[in-house]
């Protein structure tokens, strides 16, 4: 079984004898930056590393920094501009930097310093010193590795990476080794494409007798396959290759009606928040639709805590795929414009902040319809 699949990623990698070397037999960089991403093989035809299914290294590349943002091709980003920003209505996506005043996960508080000027008249400065993961952002490639193997993505060992302040004085003079799989490169390549909103709130709310709720958004509960399909079929929505989905669960709304109290009481408990579930079902889903990038509007996009016995889909999104992993994001304007204009598909445009070597970043993400 592991010869086929390895055989298929190979076919996919090099259909033809025409962009090896003629020495070696190995592709050239030029023909696989020419790649159109076409037949992409399934999850089950990916092969394991040490037990773990699903691994898209040697479909990327073993240089690769990209990972799944490599679906999002000059043709793809065109077509999705084409056919979706049409009204010029745009949507920020994202939380404002201060929230929550309290951050999850033990993460340092956002702190926003404004300084008038004491010498220069009718002048200020802001210094702002956060957590790139207290608030929306990205999960980049460094953000969450395979635990029990200690390497990032691509096979990356942990102990190779620095940790501490890293003064870089020289633009052309980066250390490679604290540059590699940083989250510079999405924010220098864009995650930009067709977005797709699956507003679970309202498709739950609505198919409730009492227009509520199933689940709590701060308490453990998981999406299921068939919940994210169902709420698709309702909404008119085909995924295509590329996609960069986003999952509407209810966090930023129950945190923006909630009292102090509440608020403060999600500090000092355990972990509890609803997500898709950790299974080998939402992982076929999640690579067979062949998505960019996937973001939620919840603290951690999957259920937590993570069962029992089940690892955490981090490592297989981040870890396997390479693909970006969405938190907080604040899709209620989103949710509102897609009910309106009933299109739940629209111009989706990211640009992180270009850390050299940085794990994560706000996303600084809006919607264009």
């Amino acid at each position: 079984m592991t010869t086929k699949r390895l055989s298929k990623i190979i076919n996919f990698l090099n259909p033809s004898t025409a962009g090896k070397d003629k020495t070696t037999g190995a592709p050239n960089q030029s023909y696989q930056t020419k790649k159109d991403w076409k037949n992409l093989p399934t999850f089950d035809d990916l092969p394991d590393f040490k037990g773990m299914k699903g691994c898209a290294w040697e479909v990327w590349g073993k240089d690769d920094q990209l990972g799944t943002v490599n679906l999002l091709t000059d043709d793809v980003v065109k077509k999705a501009a084409i056919e979706e920003f049409v009204t010029g209505k745009c949507v920020s996506l994202n939380w404002p930097l201060n929230f929550p005043s309290k951050p999850l996960f033990g993460r340092k508080a956002p702190e926003v310093i404004m300084k008038p000027s004491a010498t220069r008249g009718a002048v200020r400065d802001d210094e702002i010193h956060i957590n790139t993961q207290s608030g929306s952002q990205w999960d980049g490639l460094r953000h969450f590795g395979l635990q029990e193997h200690g390497v990032f993505y691509n096979n990356i060992p942990k102990d190779s990476m620095v940790g501490g302040v890293v003064t870089m004085s020289n633009p052309s003079q980066i250390d490679p080794d604290v540059a590699k799989i940083g989250i510079q490169n999405w924010a220098s390549h864009g995650i930009c494409g067709r977005g797709v909103l699956l507003d679970l709130v309202k498709f739950f709310e609505e198919g409730s007798n009492d227009k509520k709720l199933p689940y709590d958004p701060w308490n453990t509960h998981g999406f299921t396959v068939s919940d994210l399909e169902s709420c698709a079929q309702k909404q008119g929505i085909k995924f295509r290759q590329g996609d960069i989905l986003l999952i509407r669960a209810g966090f930023i709304r129950k945190y923006t009606t909630a009292t102090n109290e509440e608020r403060d009481g999600l500090i000092g408990k355990p972990e509890t928040f609803a997500g898709i579930e950790q299974s080998e079902d939402m992982k076929r889903f999640l690579w067979n639709n062949h998505f960019a990038a996937v973001a939620s509007d919840q603290p951690a996009l999957e259920s937590w805590p993570t069962p029992e016995g089940l690892a955490h889909m981090h490592q297989t999104i981040i870890g396997l795929w390479g693909m970006p992993i969405g938190e907080m994001f604040d899709l209620e304007k989103l949710s509102e414009v897609c009910a309106e204009t009933k299109r739940y598909t629209f111009f989706f445009s990211s640009w992180p902040l270009p850390i050299i070597g940085g794990c994560a970043s706000p996303p600084n993400a809006a919607a264009y319809f």
